[in-house]
């Protein structure tokens, strides 16, 4: 067969998908979505919820008619809604535009505050610190396998001199970042650690729980120093329990769209401007107490809110459904390849893992993870992050950095499951890579 004819020779009633020529009766099918990881839909009740302020609480939150108080009622409601998500106080809520500006809020606090309270000429924990001593940076820690809103901040810092970054590596055996690497990074100048709680292309959990115990007992040997800790959560939220106080961080990222929420974020910070310091990018009109100000979002928030309510209720619920299809799928992919055709590239001992995400390579040399996504009928899913889409073929740097081998990872299929994925998705979704996977073996 040609690699691909021309539109003019396609076959009267015919279509491309890939190389691979199909009748169009055959394009007819209903998809299957396994990309929750990348973004998820809107829950019906937070369809309502937003509709509902759209229409009753168009008013500015600030102002003092009925549209407007609607609206600031709204927006207390769903801060409370979020804060209980995370076990953390209302107070201790900003909104924000999405996970991306909460983590670049962070680092730029983190910054702020090294310079307000680091840089001084007095003793500091044995050392003379002076303000025109350009080799002492502030100090950030991140892993090898952060979100790029967090890798891309720290290199972005680090290019334009305004920090010093480690990166530690994830272990190749555990896929996991070893809470000893991380403590043996700092550094006097240590001002923030930053991990996420959960990847989003292996699933695997980080002991973050564990790092911040550690800090904060360092913590207390470096009253004038204090590092902070934060933690990117958007993955974890809505698919297991995140409670703020067990974790003890000072920064927790959250995310609306990884959680069946518009797409709107918040962060968590304990006691801002008080307990543990937060500087604004922005300035103007004193919105979220100045923090993050711009006329509220009311409608996106009140959206948020109410998926961040259906988390508090159900969470055990979506954790335990959710672990029940995959396990499940991982079953049938081992029933349909063969044990000795699949690697489960989210499969790491010692390490726990996200109940919904299975990343998994089909072995063979014609069936690299972009090539057989385009040639399947059914399935929607992805190869591995949404933000990295269009890094061709190269297989997946998360997925190198934690010990997987070049040609294992160039075949990695990222299939994460939903709140609504049934069994029987999952038959289908099977039945469509074994069809798929038999014919690229045959057209190779």
């Amino acid at each position: 067969m040609a690699d691909r004819p021309d539109d003019v020779t396609l076959l009267k009633g015919h279509a491309m998908v890939g190389n691979t020529l199909f009748h169009h009766s055959e394009m007819n099918v209903d998809r299957i979505y396994m990309d929750y990881n990348a973004t998820t839909p809107l829950e019906p009740e937070v369809i309502k919820a937003i509709s509902e302020a759209l229409h009753e609480a168009w008013g500015n939150p600030s102002s003092n008619y009925i549209a407007g108080v609607n609206a600031k009622a709204i927006i207390n409601q769903s801060r409370e809604n979020v804060a209980r998500m995370v076990g953390g106080k209302m107070e201790d809520l900003i909104f924000t535009s999405g996970g991306t500006e909460a983590n670049n809020l962070v680092f730029h606090t983190a910054i702020e505050h090294f310079s307000k309270s680091f840089m001084y000429s007095e003793q500091s924990e044995g050392l003379r610190i002076y303000q025109n001593e350009s080799a002492w940076l502030p100090h950030i820690i991140i892993s090898n396998v952060e979100h790029d809103s967090v890798k891309l901040t720290a290199e972005h810092l680090l290019e334009d001199g305004k920090a010093d970054v480690t990166v530690i590596p994830v272990s190749k055996v555990t896929a996991r970042v070893e809470v000893g690497d991380i403590i043996a990074a700092v550094r006097p100048t240590t001002c923030l650690i930053s991990i996420m709680l959960a990847n989003n292309e292996t699933g695997v959990i980080m002991p973050v729980r564990e790092i911040c115990q550690k800090i904060k007992s360092l913590n207390k040997q470096r009253p004038h120093s204090r590092i902070l800790l934060h933690t990117d959560a958007a993955q974890a939220l809505g698919k297991i329990q995140v409670d703020v106080c067990d974790l003890e961080v000072d920064y927790l990222t959250i995310v609306g769209h990884k959680f069946y929420a518009p797409r709107v974020g918040a962060l968590y910070v304990k006691g801002p401007g008080n307990k543990t310091p937060l500087y604004p990018m922005l300035y103007g009109g004193g919105q979220e107490r100045n923090f993050r100000p711009g006329t509220e979002n009311t409608p996106m928030i009140a959206g948020l809110g109410k998926a961040a309510e259906l988390v508090t209720a159900n969470v055990s619920d979506y954790e335990s459904h959710m672990r029940s299809i995959r396990l499940y799928l991982e079953e049938r992919l081992r029933a349909v390849f063969g044990e000795e055709k699949i690697h489960f590239n989210s499969h790491f001992p010692g390490s726990d893992i996200l109940p919904n995400t299975c990343n998994v390579s089909i072995l063979g040399p014609a069936l690299q993870g972009r090539k057989v996504l385009s040639n399947c009928m059914r399935l929607l899913a992805s190869v591995g992050a949404a933000c990295h889409s269009d890094s061709g073929d190269r297989p997946s740097h998360i997925l190198l950095s934690c010990g997987i081998p070049p040609e294992v990872a160039a075949n990695a299929l990222r299939l994460s499951v939903g709140r609504g994925t049934s069994r029987a998705d999952v038959d289908t979704v099977v039945e469509d890579l074994r069809k798929t996977v038999k014919l690229l073996e045959a057209m190779n």
